[in-house]
C-alpha cells in the first residue's frame, strides 16, 4: 500500500530529523539551522542544508563532515549525505572553500592596506 510506503518515508525523515537535533544541538544554540532538503530512499541519499549563522562560520566545514561520517553510521538507510551552507557558489565544499566568517558589527574596507584595527571611540 502507497500508505505504508509514506509512513516508511515519514518515519526515516523524522529519524534523520531526530538525528541532527540530538547529535548536533550547538547548530542551534548558536543560531543555525538544518533543513532536510530531500531524502531519496531508493539510493540512500539525504541532502541537508544548513543555514542561519552557519552560512560563513568558520567551523562549518567541520560539522558537514561531522554529520555526513555519522549519519551513515547510526542510520542504516542512509548511504550518502549531502551537505552544505550555500555559502560555496553552490559546488559543494569543494573549490576555494567558502566564504571567510562574519561577526555582528564587523566591517571591512578592502581600499586602505591598514591593519590597526577599530578607532577607539574616545
Amino acid at each position: 500500500m502507497s500508505t505504508e510506503t509514506q509512513d516508511e518515508g515519514d518515519d526515516l525523515e523524522e529519524r534523520v530529523s531526530n538525528f541532527l537535533r540530538r547529535n548536533f544541538p550547538q547548530i542551534q544554540m548558536h543560531g543555525g539551522s538544518a533543513a532536510i532538503q530531500n531524502i531519496d530512499r531508493e539510493t540512500g541519499e539525504v541532502h541537508i542544508q544548513l543555514g542561519g549563522a552557519c552560512s560563513g562560520c568558520g567551523i562549518s566545514p567541520m560539522t558537514i563532515q561531522a554529520i555526513k561520517s555519522r549519519m551513515v553510521k547510526e542510520i542504516p538507510e542512509i548511504e550518502q549525505v549531502h551537505a552544505d551552507t550555500g555559502m560555496d557558489g553552490g559546488g559543494g565544499m569543494g573549490g576555494s572553500g567558502g566564504m571567510s566568517p562574519s561577526f555582528p558589527g564587523e566591517t571591512t574596507d578592502d581600499g586602505e592596506d591598514s591593519d590597526e584595527g577599530p578607532q577607539a571611540p574616545f
